[in-house]
């Protein structure tokens, strides 16, 4: 596990959907198995599962994933999450809190990069900066329009409960983990920031607040 914002290469398991395949070779005409080639895995995924990050998106360099972030999964105890990432995490729950952050110690600001802890659980990580990028390739800094290119119809939009003309645009996993990416946008129509988490801690607008 590395410990700063070098380029990845982007494991996600919500990603599989949209991996390329070796074209199959034709069937030769005279063989019985012409009459129907063989089903394409990827046609067999109902159409409730997870909604797949489109062959257009740019290949981008992360540990982030649907799952979680490199070998840290979401829903694993939080012991099991620091083990996964193999070097110094600081945070504490507050007094009378179960849910706080927990961040490497090079950062500087939480709202950066920082994972969350509820209940004794790792249930979502938020990212500030543009050093990293979301399953699917979007970052902060992106236009709408810019996501709307990468992720198409499968992103949904509210609005932002405290900035004017904000929106938040997110995609679920489902079918592939039970999590969600939700990215929040400023009133100009870029992104301010993103996260991926399970339910309901990925809703959690204040975060740990």
């Amino acid at each position: 596990m590395r410990h700063s914002f070098a380029p990845w290469v982007l494991v996600a398991a919500a990603l599989s959907l949209t991996g390329c395949k070796p074209e199959a070779p034709a069937p030769d005409a005279a063989s019985p198995a012409a009459e129907a080639p063989a089903a394409d895995a990827e046609a067999s995924v109902p159409e409730t599962a997870a909604p797949a990050i489109p062959e257009t998106a740019p290949p981008s360099d992360t540990q982030a994933s649907f799952a979680g972030y490199g070998d840290m999964k979401l829903g694993s105890t939080v012991d099991e999450a620091k083990a996964a990432w193999g070097g110094e995490l600081n945070g504490k729950p507050s007094e009378g809190s179960t849910c706080y952050y927990l961040t490497p110690k090079w950062v500087k600001k939480a709202s950066d990069f920082a994972f969350m802890a509820e209940d004794g659980k790792f249930v979502r990580y938020d990212v500030g900066t543009d050093k990293e990028a979301a399953p699917g390739g979007g970052k902060v800094g992106m236009t709408v329009n810019e996501l709307q290119k990468l992720y198409g119809n499968a992103l949904q939009s509210s609005p932002h409960k405290y900035v004017e003309g904000g929106q938040y645009l997110s995609i679920a996993a489902s079918g592939v983990a039970p999590s969600k990416l939700v990215f929040e946008t400023d009133a100009a129509g870029k992104v301010s920031a993103w996260r991926v988490g399970l339910s309901p801690q990925v809703d959690y607008v204040e975060g740990c607040s």
